[in-house]
């Protein structure tokens, strides 16, 4: 067994967590993935309502009682969510662990510490990071250029951004952002993390509620397969390639603004990639790991697998230092 600064700060077997992903963070998923010993995640704006929230946790009690956390992602939007009434349900429902993630988490931080839940906070720089610890969040969820989504504007991978973190940070370190196996779990904790969170890989497990065609798009491609776009907006973004990621990038190198590429990136259209198993029908996100996931296997069963495999090759890499020679 792995036991890390993580592990053992937040009660879970095995340093493996299921980071919360829109559409895709779901009880049967985030309570799956906790069963086996790691830290599942419900993705809480997934959920329509603060109320339907409540059941959705509800229902993962029901599955597990290992602990899960709830993720809420906070961006910028001309209509944002309600975000007060999404924290307070979370609270309510005796949540213990929250992963935020965006822009600056101070006023939720504050509220979750003194109802005593621990919080993750996600980023994808070291200045970031910094200033998250000195809010008083409990871990860093550092992601590298390689993730889906939104990986900053820095460019840093993870190979770089991974020991840079663990040199500035006190608290423990997630390493995001291309992890999908055993090696990458023992490369994380070689570079200074104490465990990894892992988005792209649980979208493609059993338990995942996106279409199996989908699925099965993910184990066919490559690491090639993706797409910046909005790189000209500075708000880069991670997804698929596909011919509206494609259209998106060459509308905007054109001199394009948003508008002019609005309904293509519509998030209902995302949503319905997952539902309908069109990989075409719009943007969905998606990490360049997908080159190194070749099964959908059951939740639990990967993070076993995971935690074994890693055990594994630290075992056999300790073994590669040879007896040290004593000079008298």
């Amino acid at each position: 067994m792995l036991k890390t600064r993580f592990t053992e700060e937040f009660g879970v077997e095995h340093p493996i967590v299921q980071g919360g992903m829109m559409w895709v963070g779901r009880a049967e998923l985030a309570a799956a993935v906790s069963e086996a010993g790691g830290l599942g995640i419900i993705t809480g704006l997934t959920q329509p309502t603060p109320e339907d929230l409540v059941k959705e946790i509800a229902r993962a009690r029901e599955l597990t009682d290992k602990p899960f956390g709830v993720n809420l992602t906070l961006t910028l939007s001309i209509n944002p969510p309600p975000y007060d009434e999404y924290r307070q349900a979370i609270i309510e429902s005796g949540v213990t662990i929250v992963e935020t993630a965006g822009s600056n988490p101070q006023v939720h931080v504050e509220h979750f510490k003194q109802h005593g839940i621990k919080v993750i906070h996600k980023c994808t720089s070291v200045r970031h990071a910094l200033k998250a610890e000195s809010l008083g969040v409990d871990a860093l969820s550092i992601d590298g250029f390689e993730c889906a989504g939104h990986p900053g504007e820095d460019d840093v991978p993870g190979l770089v951004l991974i020991p840079a973190a663990a040199d500035k940070l006190t608290v423990p370190i997630l390493a995001s952002g291309g992890f999908a196996d055993g090696r990458g779990l023992a490369a994380a904790l070689a570079l200074g993390a104490d465990g990894i969170n892992m988005g792209t890989r649980f979208m493609c497990t059993a338990e995942s509620p996106i279409h199996q065609k989908v699925k099965e798009q993910i184990v066919e491609a490559s690491e090639l397969d993706t797409q910046l776009i909005f790189r000209q907006l500075r708000n880069t973004m991670r997804a698929a390639k596909n011919s509206v990621s494609e259209e998106v990038v060459e509308i905007l190198g054109k001199g394009g603004r948003f508008k002019d590429v609005q309904e293509l990136v519509a998030g209902t259209r995302g949503r319905k990639v997952y539902e309908n198993g069109d990989p075409e029908a719009g943007i969905w996100t998606v990490g360049m790991v997908q080159g190194l996931i070749h099964d959908i296997p059951a939740a639990g069963e990967l993070v076993t697998r995971i935690a074994a495999a890693a055990e594994t090759v630290l075992r056999r890499n300790a073994a590669l230092i040879s007896d040290p020679v004593v000079v008298s």
